[in-house]
């Protein structure tokens, strides 16, 4: 039975805390290396893959329902959590890079001010796929050693102009279909940060210089040094 979800409330509280419990369960697994890690990185990985599929069902457990943004994969942490899986799965520089930034940068965001308003299966869905991101994203430098290319002006460069890419393309996808990607129609019913960002169209220019800044304060931590990258496997 769901019933309504109230952002910052004792509830909201309690599955922060426990999902941020089970991301660092993940991490400190990951690190053991070995058969644990063999078993961990796959299964992080499908569980990004598999968040959207996931989400379908969850729409229709919830009573079938398929508004189109429940259906179609434009909101910018789907595109996170397939980032997220095939990273684990590839390495590739580019998808990792789009992975860690985008997932704290944007998802832990989504996390602090979820854009759902009653529990359920939608609900469990929302935050299994959010968790999943997250874990990914300090997966990579923190398990499987990752490390941005360099400079790394260049890297998080690189990630805004797909950031910006991403926003364009919402915007069309809008235009032509009434929704609300990326939140670029207008700010989710629920508070967030964009509420304090001026009116429309002027909080999306907001968003992307907090993007940018954002980027680059995840950076800093491999402006000194950077350790052998890790090999595929």
């Amino acid at each position: 039975m769901s019933h309504p979800f109230a952002p910052f409330s004792r509830e909201h509280l309690l599955i922060l805390l426990t999902g941020f419990t089970g991301i660092a369960v993940v991490l400190l697994a990951g690190r053991r290396g070995g058969k644990l890690e063999a078993v961990v990185t796959p299964f992080l990985a499908w569980l990004n893959l598999a968040a959207w599929p996931i989400s379908l069902v969850a729409a229709w457990l919830h009573g079938g329902s398929f508004e189109l943004e429940n259906v179609l994969p434009f909101h910018l942490c789907d595109l996170a959590a397939f980032t997220a899986g095939i990273a684990l799965l590839t390495r590739r520089p580019l998808i990792c890079s789009l992975t860690y930034f985008w997932g704290l940068a944007g998802t832990i965001q989504g996390l602090v001010t979820p854009a759902i308003r009653e529990t359920g299966p939608i609900f469990v869905s929302f935050f299994l796929q959010h968790f999943a991101i997250v874990a990914a994203a300090l997966y990579l430098p923190l398990v499987k050693r990752w490390r941005p290319d360099r400079p790394l002006v260049r890297a998080v460069g690189e990630v805004f102009a797909w950031s910006v890419a991403y926003l364009v393309f919402a915007m069309a996808v809008n235009a032509i279909a009434g929704s609300n990607f990326a939140y670029a129609s207008h700010p989710p019913e629920n508070p967030s940060l964009l509420d304090h960002l001026g009116p429309w169209p002027w909080y999306l220019a907001s968003m992307l210089g907090i993007a940018i800044v954002l980027y680059s304060l995840l950076a800093l931590p491999f402006a000194r040094r950077q350790p052998p990258r890790a090999t595929k496997g």
